[in-house]
């Protein structure tokens, strides 16, 4: 069978110089891994695991690749295993963004999903699952890039060469961030033998517990949790190598999601949210340095398939990571503000396909009916099924005689008791007051409202 051609262009990715950031004194280059044709960096070590897997006879033709994953090594390996012709089955954590998952099964993985708030030694720990799934399936080999070799050995003899070439032999450090710790181990490798004075900076979401271990030498026995995907752990990967490491930032989840959207906004880039931790370390540590310095990191994959997240006004908000004006009232509940701009709505002139498709866009079971600005009705998908269930061509029947013009309308000031009892009834709650609309309160809303408050 012919190599497929797409292998040909995992690697030599190109890096950018940051431009219009503060950087200090030193210059930032972005190695853009995004450019892989897979879009993250996880394609290198995909071919590289699974060729080394071949050449021991670990993986036979006809045989199933199994790995654990929080995303673009699964997209790595479903791409290398794809084209040549082997079965790939992936355990994911439940924080994976949409767009991964769906990117996986278009590639025709088997993706098994679980849960993202447990530890190692619990039967749905994403890694035991795994490990569990290929010890019971005949012919299954598990690619373990947690302790694979060839994991690092696949940066240590492309990405690390790459950019040592690129930067023309004048690099000072290097910032990176730990998952697998693939590539860390495998950069290290490389530069203790070409230039042995580069520095390599740690940028670690908090919640991991390595930043910790680097300032402490000691690895603690508990870890957070954080939003941001591909990078930081609960324990030390057997493959890592961190002794290179001379610093380490700690990162929040706001300044990752934050930095991630800042570099697709003031430099054109589109990143993940573990590409906006390692901006915002490297950031970090090139304002602080006195003297000018040759600093690398890298745009771990494509900010594409987090269109739904990082870049999703309403999703950001509501996982506490983009802050709007608090009013200190039940206004501070509504998930998508009409005074904001936020809402999807209908006029009583539309018909029930436009009502319908809107629901489907915005994946939302009712819509507010406004009339020049004024709420005169609420549909939902009950409204809608109760009038196309027999007759599909009401379709075309306008909102207005389907809706329902009977509102539960509280103020702003109405406290939660008022809010529960009509959530209770099974209702929408409308918070409007003096002609003046604000947006629906739904018992999703009120949920992750409490969530917040823990």
């Amino acid at each position: 069978m012919r190599t497929p051609a797409l292998f040909t262009l995992i690697g030599n990715t190109p890096l950018a110089e940051v431009t219009r950031l503060d950087t200090g004194p030193c210059q930032l280059f972005l190695k853009l891994e995004s450019q892989n044709p897979g879009g993250s960096i996880k394609d290198r070590i995909g071919l590289a695991m699974i060729e080394a897997a071949e050449a021991q006879g670990l993986l036979k033709p006809g045989g199933t690749i199994i790995e654990a994953t929080a995303g673009n090594t699964g997209l790595g390996l479903a791409l290398v295993g794809r084209l040549k012709g082997y079965r790939v089955l992936l355990v994911v954590p439940d924080k994976m963004s949409t767009e991964k998952v769906l990117h996986l099964k278009a590639l025709g993985a088997d993706v098994r999903t679980t849960r993202s708030d447990v530890g190692k030694g619990h039967p749905e720990y994403y890694q035991d699952y795994a490990a569990r799934l290929a010890a019971e399936l005949p012919g299954a080999w598990y690619s373990d890039q947690f302790n694979n070799p060839a994991n690092p050995l696949a940066h240590e003899t492309t990405t690390g060469p790459e950019i040592w070439e690129q930067m023309g032999h004048d690099v000072d450090t290097i910032v990176v961030g730990v998952g697998s710790s693939g590539t860390l181990t495998g950069l290290t490798r490389y530069f203790r033998k070409v230039a042995p004075q580069v520095e390599f900076v740690l940028a670690d979401p908090a919640g991991s517990i390595l930043a910790e271990y680097i300032h402490t030498g000691r690895v603690s026995e508990t870890s957070g949790s954080w939003a941001v995907e591909g990078i930081g752990e609960d324990f030390i990967p057997a493959i890592a190598d961190m002794r290179a490491v001379k610093h380490a930032y700690t990162i929040a989840d706001v300044e990752s999601f934050a930095t991630a959207r800042l570099l697709l906004k003031e430099e054109g880039i589109p990143g993940g949210s573990s590409t906006g931790t390692l901006l915002a370390a490297a950031l970090r540590y090139c304002r602080v340095q006195s003297t000018p310095k040759r600093v690398v990191s890298f745009v771990c994959d494509t900010g594409t398939r987090y269109l739904s997240k990082v870049y999703n006004d309403g999703w950001m908000r509501d996982q506490g990571l983009l802050a709007r004006p608090q009013e200190h009232d039940l206004r501070d509940l509504i998930g998508r503000r009409y005074d904001a701009g936020e809402v999807i709505s209908v006029t009583p002139e539309d018909t029930l396909m436009i009502a319908f498709n809107r629901m489907r866009a915005a994946d939302v079971a009712q819509l507010p009916v406004l009339s020049k600005g004024h709420l005169v009705g609420i549909l939902d998908e009950s409204d809608l099924l109760m009038t196309v269930g027999a007759e599909p061509e009401r379709f075309n029947q306008p909102v207005g005689a389907t809706m329902t013009k009977r509102l539960d309308i509280l103020p702003p000031s109405a406290d939660m008791q008022a809010l529960r009892e009509v959530l209770d009834r099974g209702l929408t709650a409308v918070v409007a007051e003096h002609d003046t609309f604000y947006g629906l309160i739904t018992r999703y809303d009120l949920l992750n409202h409490l969530r917040r408050t823990l």
